[in-house]
């Protein structure tokens, strides 16, 4: 009878820690996306970063200008041309084609990886903002309303004038 006495009330302090645990689950929601292109570092950062792609971007214009330029004289002298002149140029038509097509793809990672690497120390200070706003209002669970649709979902409370208010934004 002692035995049965203890896993009962085992089972009852087990049932009694569950439900206090689920009443005391807090979830907020924020727009993460606004909050970043709020602060204030982001136009620096996009202007860097448009700056760098400038560099791409004109590159890739003069190899497209060349291709252009060469492949209107191509079809213009084509009908004269011998067989191995035309095979040339087409063989040359093609390597242009190929480094642009290199080019463009070694830029968009470079981008990237520019991007990614501008872009981390405001997302580490507005994820360190959410983090702390969640802790001091007592948020078990934060979810960012920009990345994800919920059709049901129990209540929330959204944490964007809080973080704003944190990281010193109007």
């Amino acid at each position: 009878m002692k035995k049965f006495f203890k896993v009962a009330l085992v089972a009852a302090g087990m049932l009694f820690a569950t439900s206090f645990a689920k009443a005391q689950t807090k979830i907020g929601y924020i727009n993460f996306s606004q909050v970043i292109d709020l602060m204030p570092e982001t136009k620096t950062v996009s202007a860097s970063l448009q700056a760098f792609q400038k560099t791409f971007i004109d590159q890739l214009t003069t190899m497209n200008n060349e291709f252009q330029t060469k492949g209107e004289d191509y079809q213009k002298n084509r009908a004269t041309m011998t067989d191995a002149v035309r095979t040339a140029k087409e063989a040359e038509l093609q390597d242009i084609q190929k480094r642009m097509n290199d080019y463009q793809n070694n830029a968009q990672q470079q981008v990237e990886a520019k991007k990614n690497e501008l872009g981390k120390p405001l997302v580490d200070k507005a994820t360190a903002a959410v983090q702390a706003v969640a802790k001091e209002k007592g948020y078990s669970y934060v979810v960012d309303s920009s990345q994800v649709t919920l059709i049901v979902s129990p209540p929330g409370d959204d944490m964007l004038a809080a973080v704003k208010l944190k990281l010193g934004l109007k």
